[in-house]
């Protein structure tokens, strides 16, 4: 009788754990801290100069900015571009928060438009209707991981001589559009490195790439209080500069991406085949890749049928899977935004996928062990086994 012992089920499956990441770098990054401690140049330091090279070079812009946050990335391109009062920007409504809030922020209007039900990114056609002459840029948010549409919506552009065009890439690193690196299709391009992201930093954090030297050259002017050199103010700008700490932890953690990506895409892989194979797919609609996407999965999204989501995530929640509503309540519909006089129905495709929506774990360090437990609950649920116990 063989004495190996079969490892034991896990008991939990979180929906991210970023420590699992952490810990493995910890002696790498203890290092890079030491080094900026040492230095004392904690705003501003070489390791943010590095960071920043490596980023334009990793998504094939000529430029990039570092920045406090993803939130200020869209908030100082707009102020870049001149964005201001009385101008319109067409947005998604679903997506995060800051991607209207920053069109809001400097006193333009957010013009909602709605998503493609398969990408739950931009639609073109509903971004051709929303285009008036009012508008002074689109932001397409590349969602979940997967670039937007952005041959069509260049398209639009085109048409309507030069409208900028504002790439939300804060949930997008690494993901790729018919060969172009996210950040590198627009006239700039807005990350995030807030822990939960594929390049997760220590705290807030963000970047802005661009091709544009002159842009950027403004970029830098404004993350800085609007001030070149010191205490001489061409603008009134932000407070809004890339700590050294985070750009050194950041400088460990790059190289390290396209592993990371690569381990995201198997366990999306191993979902959609698993619902496949235990007929699960009527109820959970595993998400596509798009044609001529390269998908990073920030997050693995499926759509819950039959009006079973909010049931199915208690039922994983029982039984302590992690799980995550992205998003609950449309940003057209949310309160802040009554001013708009946005109307429920007037997106159906986004109000139609917030009611549907659950991403599931899809971290990198995440095993099969757990992976098999999120889709055994799944298919207890889905074939009500697991009812009695619910």
């Amino acid at each position: 009788m063989s004495s190996v012992k079969t490892p034991a089920a896990p008991t939990a499956v979180p929906m991210l754990d970023v420590t699992r990441e952490n810990k493995r770098l910890q002696g790498q990054i203890d290092a890079a801290m030491a080094e900026v401690t040492k230095s004392g140049a904690f705003v501003h330091g070489p390791a943010c100069a590095k960071f920043e090279e490596a980023m334009a070079k990793y998504c094939g812009t000529e430029h990039a900015v570092g920045c406090a946050s993803g939130s200020d990335a869209l908030l100082l391109s707009l102020l870049a571009l001149g964005v201001g009062p009385g101008d319109e920007v067409i947005v998604p409504s679903f997506t995060f928060f800051a991607t209207a809030s920053a069109v809001w922020r400097i006193g333009a209007k957010p013009v909602f438009a709605d998503i493609r039900p398969d990408t739950f990114n931009l639609d073109p056609a509903d971004v051709m209707y929303k285009l008036t002459t009012a508008t002074k840029a689109i932001i397409p948010v590349h969602l979940f991981g997967q670039c937007a549409q952005m041959d069509e919506i260049g398209q639009i552009v085109t048409a309507a001589r030069g409208i900028p065009i504002i790439e939300d890439a804060c949930q997008a690193i690494g993901a790729e559009y018919q060969g172009r690196r996210a950040g590198s299709m627009g006239t700039t391009g807005a990350f995030s490195f807030y822990p939960t992201k594929n390049l997760g930093g220590f705290g807030d954090g963000g970047l802005i790439t661009t091709g544009d030297g002159d842009l950027a050259g403004k970029l830098r002017v404004l993350r800085d209080h609007g001030q070149q050199p010191r205490y001489y103010h061409h603008f009134v700008g932000l407070n809004s500069r890339l700590d050294t700490i985070q750009a050194a932890v950041l400088n460990v953690k790059l190289p390290k991406l396209a592993d990371w990506a690569a381990s995201r895409a198997r366990h999306a892989e191993r979902y959609e085949t698993e619902f496949a194979q235990r007929g699960l797919s009527e109820v959970v609609v595993a998400p596509p890749v798009a044609d001529g996407c390269h998908h990073v999965w920030n997050q693995y999204t499926v759509r819950i049928m039959e009006g079973r989501r909010d049931a199915l995530q208690k039922y994983l929640a029982d039984r302590k899977i992690g799980s995550a509503i992205y998003y609950p309540v449309p940003l057209h519909l949310q309160k802040c935004f009554a001013a708009l006089g946005c109307e429920q129905g007037s997106l159906p495709v986004t109000e139609q996928a917030c009611g549907e929506v659950l991403s599931l774990p899809v971290y990198p360090e995440m095993t099969a062990a757990e992976q098999e437990v999120v889709v055994d609950a799944i298919a207890d649920f889905c074939h009500g086994r697991g009812r009695a116990a619910a």
